[in-house]
């Protein structure tokens, strides 16, 4: 290759770099920008996370948490605003993601790609939304429910530090959020041909017992919080199939007409 080829191959190598520096910028901003709102309104979404705790309990009056360090709550709140600025940014930071995909990619390909862009976090929300009326309660309720106060014997009383809530809270809609992706994942998979729906049949034993070790790792070490991500996500696993017949029964129509009209 001459000087000339190198220099020529430079050019469009730094405009990419370029190109991605500025994206991140971005992403990055709209990641401070919403840190410094949530952190702002800490409290607020920390009165919204503990609603799962309140519907368990059946009464706000009911609801105690503690925290025992000094810093702890403002520490909590900083982990708080990093999670919410991570949900609220996703929009921003997918967009920017595809932004600079999408010239490299042909017409097809990018109105094959956008509906995922849609589905994601619907998927998220819709597996956050679980936790939240669903898994949670029954999590604290389950909790509520082993405290002893007999009169005349020594009480025990659920009294749960405000940190490691939220990062119970935190950790099963992160949890969920990822499994809820199962879908977007093998549907994608699919369109490239690296599986189609007789395989994701052919292996759905090995897909429960991975989806069990998955809930096992990614949740709280209790049957409850395990089954509560399981259980969806095997349902999941059973929607994926029918999504990829239908992407496969929809290439086997575009081929069928290419093919019709050459």
């Amino acid at each position: 290759m001459s000087h000339e080829d190198i220099e020529a191959t430079k050019a469009p190598l730094i405009e990419h770099l370029i190109e991605l520096r500025a994206r991140l910028i971005k992403a990055l901003v709209s990641f401070v920008i919403m840190f410094v709102v949530c952190f702002a309104f800490a409290k607020q979404i920390y009165n919204v996370l503990i609603y799962p705790y309140v519907l368990a309990a059946g009464d706000v009056s009911q609801v105690r948490l503690i925290y025992t360090a000094p810093l702890e709550y403002l520490f909590t709140q900083i982990k708080l605003a990093v999670f919410g600025a991570s949900f609220f940014s996703f929009p921003v930071v997918a967009t920017q993601i595809y932004k600079f995909v999408a010239p490299g990619l042909y017409k097809n390909e990018r109105d094959a790609f956008r509906p995922y862009l849609v589905a994601t976090p619907l998927l998220f929300g819709l597996g956050a939304a679980v936790v939240f009326f669903i898994a949670m309660p029954i999590v604290m309720r389950f909790s509520i429910g082993q405290q002893q106060m007999i009169p005349g014997e020594a009480s025990i009383e659920l009294l749960p530090k405000v940190s490691e809530y939220l990062s119970l809270i935190m950790t099963l809609i992160f949890a969920f959020g990822i499994s809820f992706q199962l879908p977007v994942v093998l549907t994608l998979l699919a369109r490239a041909g690296f599986i189609d729906s007789t395989f994701l049949k052919e292996k759905r034993r090995y897909a429960i017992v991975l989806v069990f070790v998955l809930a096992a790792v990614l949740t709280p070490p209790d049957v409850i919080s395990q089954l509560a991500l399981a259980v969806p996500t095997l349902l999941l696993y059973e929607a994926s199939i029918i999504a990829v017949k239908m992407a496969e029964k929809k290439r086997d129509e575009q081929a069928a007409a290419g093919s019709a009209t050459s």
